[in-house]
């Protein structure tokens, strides 16, 4: 089977839909839910602390003087998408928790391993997608949330981020990550050599807040409210939007006149968002009821650009002559991101 195809069934992708096939039958309830926050959060921690260990300074210095492609990939995925929400939203059939989804999965920042895997896979400039990719991550954990209050207040009973919100980011989030990043220097060789048990702790926590967050909205009415007309549209808009990014991403590149390495960054570092960041900022950012509906989004576009850049980066390493270089050691090509 190709590759391409592969990632229908990345082992990921399945325990994510697992996931919410569990949390609607047996959602958290009762007495249990204060124990499944608590852990929740804890996980949020660990995920947050991961991520800044695995942040490498030697790549992104290396990478960090291409400052036109930098701020290429900084203002498609923290302008051009969110702009491309608010027109989204606009749409009269699009309305409540699907517009505030919509405008949310826009909002967020790019993702860091399945960039870094695509670009290498399409033979292009690794280290400045390193560096694109986690300048992204890092300051989205700012950006985002700002651009929610900025945004998002009023939309579907939004009402901003408050103080409270603002402390749970820096405590459950920012310091997390670096703290993690600080610590490197002594826990990065363990990071190194156990990649496989990194990603594991990385893909646990990300399905644990998944399945309390769709818990909750379970309990509260999630699949009377929403259809599977409601399911379709979101699936055709995440298309439509993904299509959209990646042709202004790729014209963007070759208007610019990047080299092709630097225009393969551009187009998947800009292109994606992050489902790893996406579902703990959720957490943090909405009510409980409300954050399974708003991942809906999220989580569909993240199976659609999987798949998508998946047969792009594929088409690219063919184009460029022979059979894509391998992933080495060097590079995270767990795409639970």
């Amino acid at each position: 089977m190709p590759r391409s195809l592969l990632s229908l069934f990345e082992p990921f992708v399945l325990a994510l839909l697992g996931t919410v096939v569990l949390a609607s039958l047996l959602p958290v309830r009762g007495s249990l839910v204060p124990l499944a926050d608590g852990i929740t959060t804890a996980a949020i921690v660990l995920l947050f602390f991961l991520h800044g260990a695995k942040l490498s300074r030697e790549e992104i210095v290396k990478g960090a003087s291409n400052w036109r492609l930098h701020l290429a990939v900084f203002l498609t995925t923290f302008a051009l998408f969110p702009l491309l929400g608010l027109g989204l939203v606009s749409l009269p059939f699009v309305t409540g928790p699907t517009a505030a989804g919509l405008l949310f999965l826009t909002l967020l920042p790019s993702t860091v391993q399945s960039s870094i895997a695509f670009t290498a896979v399409a033979r292009g400039n690794v280290a400045a997608a390193v560096c694109s990719a986690s300048f992204s991550n890092l300051i989205g954990i700012v950006v985002t949330p700002a651009l929610v209050a900025l945004m998002m207040s009023g939309l579907a009973g939004q009402s901003g981020v408050s103080i409270e919100a603002v402390e749970t980011i820096a405590l459950q989030l920012l310091l997390p990550f670096v703290s993690g990043h600080l610590l490197r220097p002594w826990i990065g060789g363990f990071v190194g050599r156990h990649r496989t048990l990194v990603s594991s702790v990385d893909r646990g926590s990300i399905l644990l807040v998944v399945y309390t967050a769709f818990s909750a909205a379970v309990v509260e009415g999630l699949w009377s409210r929403v259809s599977g007309e409601t399911l379709a549209l979101i699936l055709l808009l995440c298309t439509l939007l993904l299509v959209v990014v990646l042709a202004v991403t790729w014209l963007l590149g070759r208007m610019m006149g990047l080299p092709r390495e630097d225009a393969i960054v551009l187009l998947f570092c800009g292109s994606k968002k992050s489902l790893a960041s996406g579902v703990p900022m959720a957490g943090v950012l909405f009510p409980a009821a409300q954050v399974g509906a708003i991942l809906l989004p999220v989580m569909l576009f993240h199976q659609i650009q999987l798949i998508a850049c998946a047969v792009i980066a594929r088409r690219m390493a063919g184009a460029a002559g022979g059979e894509p270089p391998q992933a080495g050691p060097a590079i995270d090509t767990t795409l639970a991101d």
